[in-house]
């Protein structure tokens, strides 16, 4: 049994407790969150200690596992402690708030015997793996062209009521969401290798309103298409077009073949706990039996495309291979 402990009592913090509740080889041990009062009824709410300084409770002989889900200005430091103190750690995506950081860190893990994951939940959704494995086993034939389209009506959404997300320095759509796709793009067709965009924001320091794009991978062109504050319907969509067939992952987990075509069809629908699959890897992991984990070093990868999007201005931002 692992003794697991959250430094962050948010949304996500909430679904990484539920994981480790109902895992039969976790124990959630302990929470932590700066807000005294979210951290207790956190703590309520799953049987648990309560803390309001991350180093008390991973300071703990208790702890073996700690899951960072504080925002991505703090992943550094935390992660950094929790190694120190020979924890083993998964990390909320985006893995920092710009590449530098997240290269110190992948450093840090280098360095350590203890297990590290990053939370991109695209590895075990059914629809993006069936997605990923089509495309491999060459059923859409010759992969031509890449698209990645995010609609917001409002940003941060209204579940999300945090104010780091509207700031440009760690928040913004893309960071939060487009990480996602973007590590989808890279987890089937490997690095990017250069991208092309020009972005607009809503204010000075505020979270960008509309980013525009190009990227090239493996010797396909993609494309990025973002917009927010506008009268439309939420979207988030990953299309791959090739010479026989498209498919479109959707609503981040419906998986559609050649969408608003008169051939569309949906090919797989299947809701699934991303997070507690995560914790059974990363469980896996820990006894020796071979996790699937996604790494700092590849969630790192996609924090370079995310800062070499912010930093083009319609330059060609080329990608050195790691």
């Amino acid at each position: 049994m692992y003794d697991t402990a959250i430094v962050g009592c948010g949304v996500v913090g909430e679904r990484l407790a539920e994981a480790f509740a109902e895992h039969e080889e976790t124990n959630l041990w302990g929470a932590c969150d700066l807000v005294e009062s979210k951290a207790e009824a956190f703590a309520e709410t799953y049987g648990c200690e309560a803390f309001t300084d991350y180093r008390e409770m991973i300071r703990a002989d208790a702890v073996d596992v700690v899951y960072v889900g504080v925002p991505p200005a703090s992943h550094r430091d935390v992660v950094a402690f929790a190694l120190e103190h020979d924890r083993h750690v998964i990390c909320e995506k985006p893995l920092a708030e710009n590449a530098d950081e997240g290269a110190a860190m992948v450093e840090l893990a280098d360095a350590s015997d203890a297990t590290t994951a990053v939370n991109l939940p695209f590895r075990y959704t059914p629809g993006f793996v069936e997605m990923r494995e089509r495309i491999r086993d060459g059923e859409i034939g010759s992969p031509k062209r890449i698209e990645l389209d995010f609609r917001f009506p409002q940003w941060p959404r209204e579940w999300q009521d945090v104010e780091w997300l509207t700031g440009r320095e760690q928040g913004g759509p893309l960071r939060e969401v487009g990480t996602h796709f973007l590590f989808g793009v890279q987890e089937i067709f490997g690095p990017i290798d250069r991208v092309s965009a020009a972005v607009d924001y809503t204010a000075p320091e505020k979270y960008e309103e509309s980013v525009v794009g190009y990227f090239e991978v493996d010797g396909l062109h993609g494309t990025i298409d973002l917009l927010c504050d506008h009268s439309s319907e939420e979207e988030n969509a990953i299309t791959v077009t090739g010479t026989e067939s498209s498919l479109s992952l959707t609503e981040w987990y419906r998986l559609i073949e050649n969408r608003g075509e008169t051939t569309e069809a949906v090919l797989n629908e299947t809701r699934s706990q991303t997070t507690l699959a995560l914790v059974d890897e990363f469980v896996a992991e820990l006894d020796d039996d071979g996790g699937d984990l996604v790494s700092f070093a590849e969630a790192n990868r996609v924090q370079r495309v995310v800062d070499a999007v912010f930093a083009s201005d319609w330059t060609t931002q080329e990608l050195a291979a790691e």
